[in-house]
């Protein structure tokens, strides 16, 4: 069975694949990516793929099996189309399955919802094309809080607008395990998964940094408003609007979700503790 998986520079992809080597053989896993060089270490086949072009997923996409569509970076109202040129070219070239990576969240009510809402329709379009489907909504990474910590340091804290809502946490690594068995297995053909671990608010998130690191972090709470205008001068307009909206949502309980995670991994997701152990940057 041959498994090309899409975006494969990034982070997600490349754990998706090493996985993947793991289970079937490097020569089994294809990689596809905008920039072909900077997957070339990954040790696998790597085709050229932007989801811009569909005439170059029409060439990535021959003798495939089955696609891990990961979702875009694009903005929303680009996304849709974007993800439209590989369902189409998968649908050309004889692909028998497609994987997508979509994301746990609101529909409406944040400054996240766009995202969700054109993640929601690569859904609806993935479980129209006539191939077997199956179809993941990831929960939010805890990475980037571990990656953030000196920040959290000099701060004297985690500080967001989440107030008192809990996060179903996932990992990069759990994902790329999962993932594998959903692109593996014909028993996951047609099935949705929230895949996310146990939901903890931001409280208990600096607690167990602290039990893990050492340090001495308290969490503040601080008004959506407040939270946004702060992310918007440090990453953008673009990327604060997200990242608060991210915020917002789990502050509404939109990332306090049923975990479908061990049904499709046939084990147990990580606890938000071991999560934060295995991935301790010394």
């Amino acid at each position: 069975m041959k498994v090309a998986v899409t975006s494969a520079s990034g982070q997600l992809g490349s754990a998706i694949i090493r996985q993947l080597i793991q289970e079937i053989g490097k020569e089994n896993v294809i990689a596809i990516a905008r920039t072909p060089a900077k997957a070339q270490h990954l040790g696998v086949e790597v085709r050229n793929g932007d989801y811009n072009s569909r005439e170059q997923f029409d060439e990535a996409l021959k003798g495939v099996d089955a696609v891990m569509l990961l979702s875009g970076m694009d903005a929303p109202d680009k996304r849709i189309g974007q993800h439209r040129n590989v369902i189409e070219a998968a649908k050309a070239n004889g692909v028998k399955k497609i994987v997508y990576t979509s994301i746990v969240g609101a529909e409406e009510g944040t400054a996240f919802s766009p995202i969700v809402q054109s993640n929601r329709q690569t859904e609806v379009d993935v479980r129209n094309s006539g191939l077997d489907w199956v179809i993941g909504r990831n929960g939010i990474y805890i990475e980037p809080d571990l990656e953030y910590i000196d920040n959290y340091v000099k701060a004297s804290g985690i500080s967001n607008c989440a107030g008192d809502g809990k996060c179903g946490y996932t990992s990069r690594p759990e994902l790329a395990y999962v993932y594998a068995q959903m692109a593996l297995e014909k028993k996951h053909n047609g099935e949705t998964y929230n895949l996310v671990g146990e939901a903890i608010t931001q409280a208990r998130l600096a607690e167990l940094i602290n039990e893990v690191y050492g340090t001495h972090l308290n969490y503040q709470p601080v008004s959506v408003a407040e939270y946004a205008k702060e992310r918007k001068t440090a990453l953008g307009e673009f990327m604060g609007t997200i990242i608060a909206g991210i915020y917002e949502g789990i502050r509404n309980g939109e990332n306090e979700v049923a975990s479908d995670f061990k049904k499709a991994a046939r084990r147990a997701h990580k606890t938000p503790l071991e999560m934060v152990r295995s991935l301790r940057v010394s």
